[in-house]
């Protein structure tokens, strides 16, 4: 536990400024969480979703994986969806991808790194699909950023086809699915121009994503 002291000693200090903050703060979070948004981001641990959107612990439901992918055979992701949507009710779902995303360069290079290679498969087929488009780039560091924002805008495609979501338009329910994409280089997010709250919207915000990125490419 030693090892540990330092952390240990950290969170006192922060549980200290939130309870001088709002003396009330803990009693309340701990009767209930009532999130509007769920991230569904990278594991990255420069990516971190509270403080990205300047929220407070209890404002944002969030799932983490390598390179923030929604696969439709992962159940953890899939349990988490759907525990956000039918129970929390959440209102909007974002996949937040990121520029310099290390799945992503690992896809992209297609080195055989062992398990992971499994987890990244699904990477590789997105660069494939859109290899057209990857191919007008003329720099790396370019093919590399519309790899990661075809990525997200893929993975919330994935969100929106989803049972729960499904379900849920279906019902009328509220809910909004988005793609977006942080920089590490200065903090911001960006809209990739995916936002869909119904079946209806789905193709062509699809459509309107994709062309973004290829203006981008070219």
């Amino acid at each position: 536990m030693k090892k540990l002291q330092e952390l240990f000693e950290g969170n006192r200090q922060w549980a200290a400024r939130m309870h001088a903050d709002a003396p009330d703060f803990f009693a309340a979070l701990a009767q209930q969480q009532t999130p509007e948004y769920l991230w569904i981001g990278c594991s990255d641990s420069r990516v971190p979703a509270n403080e990205i959107l300047n929220m407070l612990p209890g404002d944002v439901f969030v799932h983490r994986n390598v390179a923030n992918q929604v696969i439709h055979a992962d159940m953890n992701c899939l349990s988490v969806m759907q525990y956000a949507v039918e129970v929390l009710k959440v209102k909007h779902v974002m996949v937040v991808g990121h520029y310099g995303c290390g799945g992503v360069k690992a896809a992209l290079e297609d080195n055989h790194l062992g398990l992971i290679d499994n987890w990244l498969r699904s990477i590789r087929t997105i660069a494939l699909k859109y290899r057209d488009i990857l191919g007008n780039c003329t720099e790396e560091e370019r093919l590399f950023d519309r790899l990661c924002e075809l990525n997200a805008i893929e993975q919330a495609y994935n969100v929106a086809t989803s049972t729960m979501v499904q379900k849920a338009w279906a019902n009328g329910q509220e809910l909004s699915v988005h793609a977006l994409v942080y920089g590490l280089n200065d903090g911001l997010l960006q809209d990739l121009h995916f936002g869909v709250s119904c079946n209806e919207e789905l193709d062509l915000q699809m459509t309107e994503a994709i062309e973004a990125v290829a203006n981008l490419a070219g």
